[in-house]
């Protein structure tokens, strides 16, 4: 199954029914009187929210939802049926916005939230609906009024507790593959991933869920590389674990060429807690091992944490500095520094 984070469909409630303009005319029945009936009122349309899914591929394939027209009024007093409604299912995460692209509708968050997106017309009254003492044979009945209709954006954002982060072949993929059962593609070549994974890690007894998005270049919030999108599904992460390559010459580059990215996204993600750590570490060269540490621990503001996914080393100290941040939710701690309070010191 491909995996499409964005989506722009077009939605329509129904009509409502026409009213009926009717007069009874049975035998023995000196007086019939009008029993013109109610048009029923149309269709709505609905977005909700469903388990299993976890991409927005189905409108791919259809873009366009038509609710169902009201059913016209009859004789005899007959009312019309209501229009069948239409449902969008939508994975979890999911915000939904007007045209514009920038007037959020809802925000999808648990499984069964049902947000009407579109009211059907209602339905137009029969000619028994304006029979008076003085207009007794009314010879006129409402047309239903019509549906709505809007085009809509949705755009998806996975939730999950943790986001990984870091330049393109950090060692993202790798990691997340070693602590949980996700299969990302892992290879020796920058862009590997091309859409964000999802897995979920066990710790010490506990679970969460933890992102892993496509890497970030410098000028990615230009639309470099593969460019900043992705970084939409790690907005809700309570904790960025942002990975280093120790193999390249200067770490501490690395890390502020990703952090300038961050913070060029916005406020959302620069304001997130991040562990840092030096990730390959079984392939560092012994006699630039310190070196490269202090590199990062200068540009970070703290001694990073040392991690190796092929060996293992590292790999259990890093998952509990991310579970307790996620227990705490927000965490208060003496040991952020000072001048730079988005980074968790473990």
């Amino acid at each position: 199954m491909k995996f499409l984070d964005e989506a722009k469909v077009y939605i329509r409630s129904g009509d409502g029914g026409a009213g009926c303009v009717s007069f009874r005319r049975e035998k023995y029945i000196e007086f019939g009187g009008p029993d013109g009936g109610d048009g029923g009122r149309g269709g709505d349309v609905w977005a909700e929210c469903v388990d299993g899914l976890n991409t927005l591929i189905d409108y791919r394939y259809q873009q366009h939802f038509k609710a169902k027209v009201g059913v016209h009024g009859m004789g005899r007093n007959l009312a019309g049926g209501k229009g069948d409604d239409v449902t969008l299912k939508l994975p979890v995460g999911t915000q939904i916005y007007d045209e514009d692209g920038e007037t959020m509708i809802a925000d999808m968050t648990h499984v069964g939230q049902r947000v009407q997106l579109a009211k059907g017309g209602n339905g137009g009254f029969g000619n028994a609906h304006f029979k008076t003492s003085t207009n007794q044979a009314p010879r006129r009945a409402n047309p239903g009024l019509e549906g709505l209709e809007r085009w809509i954006w949705l755009r998806l954002k996975l939730i999950a507790d943790a986001g990984l982060v870091g330049l393109p072949n950090a060692g993202k993929s790798t990691f997340l593959a070693a602590v949980s059962a996700a299969k990302p593609k892992i290879a020796d070549y920058p862009f590997t991933t091309l859409h964000p994974n999802l897995g979920v890690v066990r710790s010490d007894g506990r679970e969460f869920v933890m992102a892993d998005i496509p890497g970030l270049i410098e000028g990615a919030h230009e639309g470099i590389g593969l460019g900043d999108r992705f970084l939409g599904h790690v907005e809700r992460c309570r904790v960025l674990l942002h990975l280093v390559d120790g193999t390249q010459e200067d770490p501490a580059e690395a890390y502020r060429v990703v952090r300038g990215e961050l913070d060029a996204y916005g406020d959302v993600l620069a304001e997130k807690l991040e562990v840092v750590a030096l990730s390959k570490a079984d392939a560092i060269p012994e006699e630039e091992f310190e070196k490269r540490k202090k590199q990062l621990a200068k540009a970070c503001g703290h001694v990073p944490m040392v991690l190796s996914a092929a060996t293992r080393v590292g790999m259990e100290e890093a998952l509990r500095a991310i579970g307790r941040i996620i227990d705490q939710g927000k965490l208060e701690d003496p040991n952020l520094h000072p001048s730079n309070k988005d980074t968790w010191r473990p």
